[in-house]
């Protein structure tokens, strides 16, 4: 059972994923014309479409999204927890789920950040996915790059961002219940 329950977790983790980077698109306002962008929006749209008809958007914050990505998570520890044959705690599934989406966020930014640093050494150009991850991580590294002394030519923003998001994450391990878990 763990190789189903393996391929059951990462099919659900990656479409997490995937509308996890569509809430953030449309609260960063990145270019929806982007052709991953467009990847993005044409994986999420046949659920998220019919979601915004009854579940409206507050300013830049996509809440048909979020309602899908927790609808996702909740899928996903059902139908692990059926795999399992354990009975069903619907309360802890809630709090899971919720807890789940933010440290999935987390890591998601976590993972940009390493292949932004890495697309710097050795990108040759401008190529969509680079564009894309600018426009997402800029916002949350501009402000440090502005407290940060000039070094030269060397950005240790992306450092101190992913410092401070694994100095978050065993925080929250401490004081938020299932975090540590997820």
């Amino acid at each position: 059972m763990n190789a189903f329950s393996f391929l059951v977790s990462t099919v659900f983790d990656l479409y997490l994923m995937v509308v996890i980077l569509r809430l953030w698109l449309q609260f960063a306002r990145a270019d929806f014309y982007n052709p991953f962008s467009q990847f993005i929006v044409k994986a999420t749209h046949p659920i998220v479409g019919p979601l915004r008809r009854v579940i409206p958007s507050f300013g830049n914050f996509d809440s048909a999204s979020f309602v899908l990505a927790i609808t996702v998570v909740i899928l996903k520890f059902v139908l692990l927890t059926l795999m399992a044959g354990a009975a069903l705690d619907v309360p802890s599934i809630l709090l899971i789920s919720l807890v789940s989406v933010f440290k999935e966020a987390g890591v998601l930014l976590f993972w940009m950040l390493i292949l932004r640093a890495i697309l710097s050494w050795v990108s040759q150009g401008q190529n969509p996915i680079e564009m894309v991850m600018s426009q997402l991580t800029e916002p949350l590294l501009a402000p440090i790059r502005r407290m940060l002394p000039q070094m030269g030519g060397l950005d240790l923003s992306l450092l101190v961002m992913m410092v401070v998001l694994n100095f978050l994450n065993i925080l929250l391990a401490q004081y938020v219940p299932y975090w540590a878990s997820v």
